[in-house]
């Protein structure tokens, strides 16, 4: 980890913490006209804070180099980083707020994963471009600016994490990444956003409801030591049970599916997961739809098997709540449905 550079402003100012681990918003490209041929994280976050002028008028920020990586690649060892540093910046008197700098492609998990076991009130905003800094209206500098002007908000307090990005607010838990290229990349299906941020105004137009952060057991020491390793496999036609096979052959503890509209699964799938649940592996059904949640069947299918219904989250973020509550030694259907159902 670098060491924190800090810029001085009036000390009237909130103080928030910039910790960036690349992504596109510190992607650059030889060509200003390319989009998708550059090269993410390379830029630091000196440069990223030095496009945007308007954050001396909104925060005193101390910047940390956390990572500089391409979100596709992101290990489990920078996640647990990430929410210990997290954790103790904010318990700090000195620090009123995060900001994460991300990539796009996972930073619906890692958000969520923080909005777990993040054990703070304050504000920890995570955000992302999708264009590399090095390009034609580049959308990193607004979205970093809305980023930390949401974090140094009283009302973002008890939010739990957020996402600002293209003017809007999201919870952790609700975001989704929806396109591979617009600029309005990232949205709550279904629930839709908590609110927006513009010009310096940031505004709430509803709040989060489920228990996040410090209303959460889930502890990242629980899991930086050693993850549970937990799969997705996904059920399309003609699936084979290899997957499935395979997956428990190597000792994983949990599997998420992603299913077909309301989670159904293939038959040749179902039986190879059953079999698996009675060799002690947890079993999530999630979809692969992109919005909406998956019922739980009960008496008719997941009582019978064994199977824990994700509810609304998607399989990424299923993921993530079976890894956090594996962890925390819960492992039968009957212990994870109440988790599922809650957080």
């Amino acid at each position: 980890m670098n060491t924190p550079t800090t810029t001085s402003f009036p000390r009237a100012l909130p103080r928030i913490a910039v910790l960036a681990t690349g992504g596109t918003i510190a992607g650059s490209a030889a060509d200003s006209a390319q989009t998708a041929g550059y090269q993410a994280g390379v830029v630091g976050v000196d440069k990223l804070l030095a496009a945007v002028p308007g954050l001396a008028n909104v925060a005193r920020i101390d910047a940390e180099q956390i990572a500089s990586i391409d979100s596709k690649d992101m290990p489990l060892v920078l996640w647990a980083t990430l929410a210990e540093r997290v954790n103790a910046l904010l318990a700090s008197d000195d620090v009123d707020g995060v900001v994460i700098t991300h990539g796009t492609d996972t930073l619906e998990e890692t958000a969520y994963l923080l909005h777990l076991t993040v054990k703070h009130a304050k504000p920890v905003v995570l955000t992302a471009a999708m264009r590399p800094s090095s390009a034609l209206s580049a959308d990193g500098p607004l979205n970093l600016l809305g980023a930390v002007t949401v974090a140094a908000s009283p009302a973002a307090c008890g939010q739990g994490v957020l996402v600002a990005f293209n003017n809007r607010i999201h919870s952790a838990r609700d975001i989704v990444k929806t396109s591979t290229y617009a600029v309005d990349a990232f949205q709550s299906p279904e629930i839709g956003a908590l609110g927006w941020v513009q010009d310096g105004r940031v505004e709430f137009q509803r709040g989060v409801v489920r228990p996040h952060t410090s209303s959460t057991p889930f502890s990242i020491g629980s899991v930086a030591a050693e993850w549970p390793v937990v799969e997705i496999v996904a059920s399309y036609a003609g699936v084979a049970r290899v997957m499935v096979d395979a997956l428990v052959a190597a000792g994983v503890r949990g599997i998420v599916v992603a299913g077909t509209g309301n989670g159904s699964i293939h038959a040749t799938l179902q039986s190879a997961l059953a079999d698996a649940v009675k060799k002690g592996i947890a079993v999530v059904r999630s979809s692969r739809v992109g919005s909406g949640h998956v019922m739980r069947n009960g008496a008719a299918s997941d009582d019978a098997l064994g199977f824990v219904s994700a509810g609304t989250l998607n399989p990424y973020k299923a993921r993530v709540l079976l890894m956090l509550a594996l962890a925390s030694g819960k492992s039968s259907a009957a212990e994870l449905q109440p988790i599922f159902d809650q957080y």
